[in-house]
């Protein structure tokens, strides 16, 4: 373990580090060590895994924090690794100069309005775990091509300016594991996905709130935009994700292309999640094989779940209900529209207030075919129950429709028109 302050480094938050500390990544062995202090950079600290060879920047439990006082990121790790996972792509000097960079145990602060955290460019294996970044645009950036990223234990907290928590970038990515990890107050969204090539990518155990713009339309927790790519092979479980209502504000949030079968966003698992407090909980777009269940909503302003020209989507054995202790204009329910192959099962929809008096209700179902909805308790819906317009391949069945309230206003548990 290599002191960065044998290499000149200073830590005192006023002088500039940046020399020091690229000397110390040069000459420093592979494991820097940054004792307790602020360490000010002016630019980004670049990391050449295949000059450096293996590298580890460690913080002592996070004592030690980088100062970004300029553009772009603190730490850009850039690896060569063009290839796939297999074991049988790689070139030599990928294990034995570039395998697992890691970075731990540090703070990164930007003071700059461009400022970033982490960025990660063609790199195997990169670590990065008990990181606290704030006051960046972009926490972690991922940018072309990488493979088996691992995000652990990290606090992703008070974004600078329209800022994005987890940001895939214009990536070619397989095997991304986001776990445990706290993501929060970055207006843009928490984790976000664009222009990307992706296959396989967990996001388990993580708190992800707060990610929300009032004063711009669309941001959302978790955006997966596929509309210029295809990302498949998702899961997002275990997760409590919240925020504020915003306008065209998301908690999760999935869009694929707008054509039909194209696939682009599809083949992901959505299960056991706590999902509040913004104006769509779940708003799925041109998607195809999702399977949404085991999951609590409360507080959508405007839906629960907002499924929209989409293929073969099940939602199953979730609680949609606006708890009491929970004050705000909630309207919850389901609307699904230009859709088919959805299946609705075994959902508790309590106090729904989506609709009006001519149209709308707890499920709405719109210009859509092969729905079926099996086994749900809808109780207390201010106008309907189920309201199917223009459906074909339609079948509503072994459902309880009730409204328990002493004055009841629903007005028709099943309309089909």
């Amino acid at each position: 373990m290599t002191n960065v302050r044998d290499f000149g480094a200073v830590g005192d938050g006023r002088a500039d580090d940046t020399k020091a500390l690229r000397h110390a990544v040069e000459q420093g062995g592979g494991q820097l060590d940054f004792p307790r202090g602020t360490y000010r950079l002016t630019a980004p600290l670049e990391i050449d895994l295949d000059r450096s060879g293996p590298i580890a920047l460690a913080g002592q439990g996070g004592t030690a924090r980088l100062l970004m006082d300029g553009p772009g990121p603190a730490v850009r790790l850039v690896g060569t690794h063009g290839k796939s996972a297999d074991p049988t792509t790689f070139e030599p000097r990928v294990w034995q100069h570039q395998r697992m960079p890691t970075v731990s145990g540090l703070e990164i602060v930007g003071n700059h309005d461009q400022a970033d955290g982490i960025e990660i460019e063609g790199t195997m294996q990169p670590t990065i775990s008990g990181v606290l970044i704030r006051r960046c645009r972009y926490g972690v950036h991922v940018v072309k091509r990488n493979r088996n990223v691992l995000l652990a234990d990290l606090h992703i907290y008070d974004g600078r300016g329209p800022a994005i928590g987890v940001y895939f970038d214009g990536v070619n990515l397989h095997q991304a594991i986001i776990t445990g990890s706290h993501i929060s107050y970055c207006k843009h969204a928490g984790i976000k996905i664009a222009r990307s090539e992706i296959r396989n990518i967990q996001i388990t155990g993580c708190d992800i709130e707060y990610n929300f713009d009032t004063g711009n339309p669309e941001s959302a927790d978790v955006w997966v935009d596929a509309r210029e790519a295809t990302v498949r092979e998702g899961t997002i479980a275990s997760n409590t994700i919240q925020a504020k209502g915003s306008p065209r504000g998301a908690n999760i949030r999935i869009e694929g292309a707008e054509r039909d079968d194209s696939g682009g966003a599809g083949l992901w698992n959505i299960t056991g999640n706590v999902l509040q407090d913004q104006q769509i909980n779940v708003w799925l777009r041109y998607c195809r094989g999702i399977t949404l269940t085991g999951n609590t909503f409360a507080s959508a302003y405007e839906r629960s779940i907002v499924i929209e020209h989409c293929r073969d989507i099940v939602v199953g054995s979730n609680v949609i209900d606006h708890n009491p202790d929970y004050k705000g204009p909630s309207l919850g329910g389901i609307r699904v529209v230009n859709s088919a192959g959805i299946n609705l099962q075994n959902l508790i929809i309590d106090g729904s207030r989506a609709g009006g008096p001519d149209e709308g209700g707890a499920i709405e179902v719109v210009d859509s075919s092969e729905i079926l909805i099996l086994g749900c308790q809808l109780l207390d819906s201010e106008f309907r129950g189920v309201d199917l317009r223009n459906c074909r391949n339609a079948k509503v069945s072994e459902c309880v429709i009730v409204d328990r309230r002493p004055q009841p206003t629903m007005r028709e548990p099943v309309r089909h028109v």
